[in-house]
Parts: C-alpha cells; structure tokens; sequence
C-alpha cells in the first residue's frame, strides 16, 4: 500500500466490492469472506470500511482472517497492493491510541473512555486484561512504556497486524470523484484534503444530507451509531449506510458498486 498518502483513489475498478463495520463478528463475517472469494474478479477492488476489530471477543481472530482474505484474493488474481484497503474506524483509532498510551497526559481517563466504548475486547483478545491495563495506567510512564511495547510485541506475533494498523487510510474514491468511501462521514464544508477525524467520529446531520458533496454522488460508509433502516439504502440517496443497529444483530453488510455510484448488490453474511 502507498503509506504517503491517506486516500486511496480507485483505479478503473470493474466492481468495488465494500465491507461495513465487522466489529470482531468473525461468523459473520466467514459467510461474507466465502462469499466474496467465490464471486470476486480480476479487476475488482476491495474496501474494508473500518471497524474490523472491537466489541465482539474475537478481534484478534477476525484480523487475521480479513488478513488472510487479502492475500488469498492478491495471490490468486495478482493483485496490486491498492486493489484492497483498509480504512480506519473509531475501533481502530482509539486501539491505535492504547498502544501510544505511555504519551497520553492523562492515560487513566482516556483508557476508562475507549474501554467504555469497546477497546477492552480488542484488548483481551491478545492476552491482556483490563485490570491489569487500569493498574498500569497509574503506574507511571515507564511502567506504561514497558506495558505499551510488550503489547505491540504480542501483535507482531500474529503476521500482517502491526503492518494492518501501518497502513488504514482515511477514505477511498474511484478516479471519476463519483463515490467516496469513509469509515462514518465528512465534513460537507470542507474539502478532503482539509478534513478532521470526522471520518471515524462523525459528522452532525451526515445521514441527512441530500445534495451530492462536492462531485461525489455516493458516499458510502461502514458505521452509523442510529438506527437505520433499509429503504434508506437505495440509488436515490447519496449516504449509503452499509451497518444496521443494534450491534446484538450480528450482521455485517456488505455492498458492490460502479465507479459511477450506482449500486449493484447489498447483501449480509451470505
């Protein structure tokens, strides 16, 4: 992948294959992966919508299957590293942020916050506890440091994880600046290469938009925190929502789609 950049721009794709949040659904999202290995093309491309790790207990697991999907599909078609990409989601982030916890002004706060909002399962699935972090957060800086690298050391014995969190990028577009892919949303007032992290947290009344931004006539995204329902999903709306509350749903949603925006298929853990 090109690490210089955070955007990915889709290149003459046939079909853009898009994964909503997976939340460390890993059943679900096995039925989803056979799906695609069965019916995926040459020139197709592949977006992972952010959100493959968190909330449920197996997110160590779920990585490194959505790991193996990558090669496997790179391998049996030749892909160039481009052709599939991973965006960052909130689950991402915050996980990102409790390996630099050591550089936090206020760590015990900020890892009760993410544990709050679902790191703690990422957390647990490569061995560690949340006891044990919250008694570390308080600790110190350098027995935070010392905790911090003996977790990236237990993600570096699972291949592709350190190098998965390396390489998330901030949102995709086909080269034609007709679809746009982001993890929640956009800042409509402003430009891509002037937005905040809005495109893991949000951004007020997204759902609601309905005007193309800028020229992008679809934007897709992984995660949305409200319910939404599935006469929303459709040609005639610019935010297409591939998640449906409430999380007890098990669902992951995935969708294919024309460089021009137009839907082709929207299915779930098929």
């Amino acid at each position: 992948m090109n690490i210089k950049s955070n955007f990915v721009e889709l290149n003459k794709p046939k079909k853009i294959w898009a994964i909503g949040s997976i939340h460390s659904n890993l059943n679900s999202f096995t039925l989803i992966k056979k799906h695609i290995l069965k019916n995926f093309n040459h020139d197709d491309k592949l977006i992972f919508l952010g959100n493959v790790i968190g909330l449920g207990d197996n997110s160590k697991e779920t990585l490194t299957s959505v790991i193996d999907l990558r090669f496997s599909l790179m391998s049996k078609f030749k892909l160039k590293p481009d052709s599939i990409v991973f965006l960052r989601g909130a689950q991402e982030e915050m996980f990102s942020k409790l390996l630099q916890l050591h550089l936090a002004p206020n760590p015990t706060e900020i890892l009760d916050w993410m544990f709050d909002h679902g790191v703690n399962k990422t957390l647990n699935s490569y061995g560690f506890s949340e006891k044990e972090a919250k008694n570390i957060a308080s600790s110190g800086t350098i027995m935070i440091s010392k905790w911090t690298a003996s977790l990236n050391k237990a993600m570096q014995k699972n291949p592709g994880h350190t190098q998965y969190f390396l390489n998330l990028k901030h949102a995709a577009f086909s080269k034609t600046k007709k679809i746009l892919f982001v993890n929640r949303g956009v800042d409509i007032t402003r430009p891509l290469s002037a937005q905040n992290d809005c495109f893991w947290w949000g951004f007020q009344n997204f759902s609601k938009i309905k005007k193309p931004y800028k020229t992008y006539v679809r934007i897709v995204r992984g995660y949305e925190s409200e319910h939404i329902s599935n006469s929303e999903i459709d040609n005639h709306n610019v935010v297409c929502t591939l998640f449906k509350q409430p999380l007890s749903n098990n669902s992951v949603i995935c969708g294919i789609f024309r460089e021009n925006g137009e839907i082709l298929d929207l299915f779930e853990n098929k």
